[in-house]
């Protein structure tokens, strides 16, 4: 969070840093002001005078009124300027930026306990590996085909939920190349702790070589190729699936099938003894290695 690559992240670190330095200028005089009060009117050697008859002040009502409300006024201001932003929908912030056009689409659906990331302009689609084209604004659209999960990438954009049978949005565009990590913010299950997907920012002219690559994975993610994807999968080992074409309305199909309440069951043998389902997965991916 406190070391963004992104105009979103940018902009969320500067607000959050605005709120912290105006709060500090109650918290430091404040405190400041406590102890010299403990030391000034302390019962053995302060030289504060006790005024039995004392009951208001005036001043004193302005001034533990006043800042605060002031300071909540200022706060407020801010706030509603970085709402407006960092809008999901609408990032104002991005709309700002000149080199924001031309943006590239991505649909995210979380699986338990998967990320699917679907380039419709591409015709791809990968299994927790996010990449993007540095300096393009990218415009998710989200969705869950199971339980509600959090999509973030701290270095890049902030968490937002991302719900079953509903699609939300969400909005980035990194500022430099490089890899940074993605992960659900929300528990979900037992394949929670490994449900991580790695983001790499890319010049324009890697991504297009990246794209040509995937374009010619054999494998396709068709709808029934996805209910196998979407099966309960604990991916300790951080395996990236690749898929060389995408059956159009894949990412509506999985929002209307969750609706109409499609589910997929964890096996009983994850939860029970999950230590021995591990070491069955470790075992079976040994063998297809080989």
């Amino acid at each position: 969070m406190l070391d963004p690559k992104g105009v979103i992240s940018a902009t969320q670190d500067h607000y959050l840093t605005l709120d912290v330095l105006i709060m500090l200028l109650i918290i430091v005089p404040t405190g400041i002001f406590i102890v010299w009060a403990m030391r000034h009117y302390r019962r053995d050697g302060g030289r504060g005078r006790h005024d039995a008859r004392w009951d208001h002040s005036y001043a004193l009502e302005a001034l533990v009124w006043g800042i605060p409300i002031l300071t909540v006024g200022v706060l407020s201001y801010y706030s509603v300027k970085a709402i407006y932003a960092v809008n999901p929908y609408r990032p104002t912030v991005m709309a700002r930026a000149t080199h924001a056009k031309d943006p590239l689409d991505i649909d995210v659906i979380s699986t338990d306990w998967q990320w699917v990331f679907i380039y419709p302009q591409q015709g791809i689609a990968t299994v927790d590996r996010l990449v993007i084209p540095k300096g393009v604004a990218v415009r998710f659209r989200l969705t869950s085909a199971t339980v509600v999960n959090d999509f973030y990438i701290p270095q890049l954009v902030g968490m937002i939920d991302v719900m079953p049978a509903m699609r939300v949005r969400q909005s980035l565009l990194a500022s430099r190349t490089g890899t940074y990590e993605g992960y659900s913010a929300n528990f979900s299950g037992a394949g929670f702790s490994w449900m991580d997907f790695e983001t790499q920012a890319v010049s324009r002219s890697a991504f297009r070589a990246w794209v040509a690559r995937v374009q010619g994975a054999p494998a396709h993610l068709s709808y029934a190729a996805f209910d196998q994807v979407a099966q309960p999968t604990i991916n300790i080992h951080g395996r990236v699936a690749y898929f060389s074409q995408v059956q159009p309305g894949l990412f509506r199909h999985v929002v209307a099938q969750t609706a109409a309440g499609k589910t997929y069951p964890t096996p009983m043998a994850m939860t029970e003894n999950m230590t021995r389902y591990l070491k069955a997965q470790a075992r079976r991916d040994a063998h297809n290695r080989d």
